[in-house]
């Protein structure tokens, strides 16, 4: 391709809510368009990225054995209605009717539609395992659509499903579909990490998460820093803690205290002056719990892990208690509430409730408690509540948990029989027997893997595409009038094409440092400087995006150069006429 006749459509300026590195650069290098509140239409380089993701993706699909299909993006309410989905999936699920009344949606995901399709043919085990997966977009009424792809209310995904005739062959299932997805995620180039996680609103039992590990990224993921354990925070285990009091005395007797303004752990810590830790801080937060406020206690250097909460409820989440409703049921304001004295369902986090002469909201507007401690003042179900933190002993060995950021770039369930069996899935074994088909679901988020690469691989000067998915290979740069060099460029653009180089010329009427800033923006892996001279001593520059300092390689040589440099990186050659 030549720049000339390309249509990439960079730009100076962004919107003032793109914060997100990945967000900038791909409005920046001209990837990506804002149609609206996330909603994006994908340009030429945008179009060649998504294209190497998704070709990536098909192939690792193909060669694990599932079949490709293409199902509806829009679909009527009938089948979310016998999943249950319906009324489940609330605000999120894009709903609309027809002229006629009809109710519809747009597909979020695609397990009720899959699962009507194999009920309708699926009628005997000599007809399993199955594996059927599509790349179709997706819709979901994001409620804060941010972060560019990293967070849009349309998207490209990867949805694959498995149907077996038991747990042990939908485990087998799993496993090959979990050996695809390192495949792909190797494929791409992307440095991640395979967590345990929670299934959802998806349902199922095992579950994982390949997390693209990202400084910015939105999850919170704790892996071991010698064994393979890793979660997300979500759900991670902690290695429990020998009984202990931090505050290695006696219990005192329970005193008032006045803490005028002191809101949180922090304020307290400070107002106190020495006399309070975090780790000896009770903190007491009110959650409601469908039509319950309960209240969760955890040290006050923890937090609450608002999922493992919700299951010690019974309930499918929880959402923080109100102001109002805090004020209401403590009778007192925001920041001052405590376990002693509260009227009300109490669960105690396993550390917290190891606190000895703890301090705690007194539940009286600018008052704490101190020397609280655990059953002689106050009671409550003991359970795990809080999240990992960095530093944590790991539950599977000896060693520590690390903190990482990351972004969700797939996510793989057994799902089990919670769609089958609703939806009269079943098969009959070889006795006649009928059994409900056993499930999985794989998904992988297409467009959102070109954000999270950008999120991993970026710097001050624009985006540092990996090699397998970057738009162009290499990027052919000719610096000045010299009409030479203008030929020069342009055979080797020919003889690279030939060879099966994607190659990018920059033929525009530009200044070298115009053209050297978009190339670097852009993200090519390589570039290749062409000058008088270089060209007078010999030898071209050759530079890789993620290098400082270019390398001089002979004239004559600079093709063969390029094109081992390319399969090195892990692109493939594919030879081709010069457009």
């Amino acid at each position: 391709m030549r720049y000339s006749s390309a249509f990439i459509p960079t730009q100076k300026e962004v919107p003032k809510d793109a914060v997100m590195p990945s967000h900038v650069l791909l409005l920046r290098a001209g990837y990506v368009r804002m149609v609206g509140a996330g909603i994006y239409e994908m340009l030429p380089l945008g179009m060649r990225v998504l294209h190497h993701v998704a070709t990536i993706v098909r192939e690792e699909m193909n060669r694990s054995g599932a079949q490709e299909v293409l199902m509806p993006a829009l679909l009527p309410s009938d089948y979310f209605q016998e999943s249950g989905r319906w009324e489940s999936f609330g605000d999120i699920l894009m709903r609309l009717r027809d002229r006629k009344g009809g109710d519809y949606h747009l597909g979020p995901t695609h397990e009720e539609i899959i699962t009507d399709m194999v009920r309708r043919d699926i009628k005997s085990y000599r007809q399993l395992p199955l594996n059927l997966y599509q790349i179709q977009m997706k819709f979901r009424d994001e409620p804060r659509p941010r972060a560019g792809l990293l967070r849009c209310r349309e998207f490209l995904m990867k949805d694959a499903y498995t149907f077996d005739m038991d747990d042990a062959a939908a485990l087998e299932s799993y496993g090959r579909m979990r050996d695809a997805y390192h495949r792909i995620f190797q494929r791409l180039g992307l440095s991640y990490r395979v967590v345990q996680a929670d299934s959802g609103a998806m349902g199922g039992s095992t579950s994982a998460e390949f997390q693209v590990l990202a400084q910015n990224g939105e999850d919170a993921i704790v892996a071991c820093r010698t064994c393979d354990y890793a979660a997300n925070v979500e759900v991670a285990e902690a290695r429990p803690t020998a009984p202990g009091d931090p505050s290695g005395d006696a219990a005192l007797p329970m005193g008032k205290i006045h803490t005028p303004g002191a809101h949180t752990i922090s304020e307290v810590v400070s107002f106190l002056r020495g006399r309070a830790r975090p780790e000896t801080m009770l903190k007491s937060l009110l959650y409601l719990a469908g039509d319950r406020v309960v209240m969760a206690v955890v040290r006050g250097d923890h937090d609450v892990n608002e999922l493992k909460l919700a299951r010690h409820l019974g309930v499918s989440e929880v959402f923080l208690a109100t102001d109002a409703d805090v004020e209401r049921v403590t009778r007192a304001k925001v920041g001052f509430a405590g376990p002693v004295g509260f009227d009300g369902e109490i669960l105690v986090d396993r550390a917290a409730s190891r606190v000895r002469n703890g301090i705690t909201g007194a539940n009286e507007t600018d008052h704490h408690l101190e020397n609280v401690t655990f059953e002689r003042d106050y009671r409550g179900k003991v359970a795990e509540l809080r999240l990992v933190i960095d530093g944590d002993g790991c539950p599977k060995c000896d060693s520590h948990l690390q903190l990482y950021r990351g972004i969700e770039g797939g996510h793989i369930f057994v799902l089990g029989t919670h769609y089958s069996a609703k939806m009269g899935a079943s098969y009959l074994d070889d006795s006649g027997t009928k059994h409900p088909v056993v499930m999985g679901c794989y998904g992988i988020g297409i467009s959102r893997l070109v954000a999270a690469a950008v999120e991993q691989f970026h710097d001050d000067d624009g985006i540092a595409w990996p090699m397998p998915i970057a738009p162009f290979q290499v990027i052919i740069t000719p610096i000045g009038k010299d009409e030479i060099a203008q030929q020069t460029a342009a055979s080797l653009y020919d003889d690279l094409c030939r060879a099966g180089v994607d190659a990018l010329l920059d033929d525009r009427d530009e200044r070298p440092g115009v053209k050297f800033k978009d190339a670097d923006l852009l993200g090519i892996p390589l570039r290749v400087t062409v000058g008088k001279r270089g060209l007078d001593a010999g030898a071209l520059e050759v530079k890789k995006r993620t290098e400082r300092e270019p390398s001089m390689v002979p004239t004559a040589d600079v093709a063969a150069t390029v094109s081992r440099l390319v399969v090195e990186m892990g692109g493939r050659l594919s030879p081709r006429v010069a457009e």
